[in-house]
């Protein structure tokens, strides 16, 4: 069965959760070191920016992937730019459901006005670079080893999308 991607509802925020507290044990594509309590979910879900979107991915009523924007800044110029974000679960990898995702979030964040998203990538990661292009973002540049998590210093890399121009 094809996922179906839809906004998040409470229902949905135990499988969300559980999702990244799985990359944040054993992945280095957050920085969080201890899984956030239930009320950052629902702070995103609850979010009346109109450039904050939470969707997540489901297979046979299965949550199996979640995509958010958010703000960049939290200053008043920053207004139209929002911080971007995929996570799967590990047996959704490679199956197009983060493209499916991004789709989706992207085209919301086009319709409300937005003007860039911004997704910030923890290196090496292969995959999620090669999502990002494919979606036309653009690689700006990384910024080494400003993370330190299961014993390694982690770079990351910058990706920009335009989403309008005047």
């Amino acid at each position: 069965m094809a996922p179906l991607v839809r906004p998040a509802a409470e229902a949905d925020l135990d499988a969300v959760a559980a999702i990244y507290a799985h990359e944040v044990a054993h992945g280095y594509a957050t920085f969080d070191v201890e899984p956030p309590p239930r009320e950052r979910w629902s702070a995103k879900l609850a979010s009346a920016h109109e450039g904050d979107h939470f969707l997540v991915a489901v297979v046979d009523a299965e949550v199996v992937g979640f995509a958010y924007s958010g703000p960049f800044r939290d200053r008043g110029a920053y207004h139209h730019t929002r911080e971007v974000t995929v996570y799967l679960a590990a047996a959704a990898t490679g199956r197009g459901v983060g493209r499916l995702l991004y789709d989706d979030l992207l085209a919301r964040l086009a319709a409300a006005g937005m003007r860039t998203a911004l997704a910030c990538i923890a290196l090496p990661n292969d995959a999620s670079e090669g999502l990002h292009r494919a979606c036309g973002f653009e690689r700006q540049g990384v910024l080494r080893e400003v993370g330190r998590k299961h014993g390694r210093w982690i770079d990351v890399v910058w990706w920009q999308k335009m989403l309008a121009s005047d």
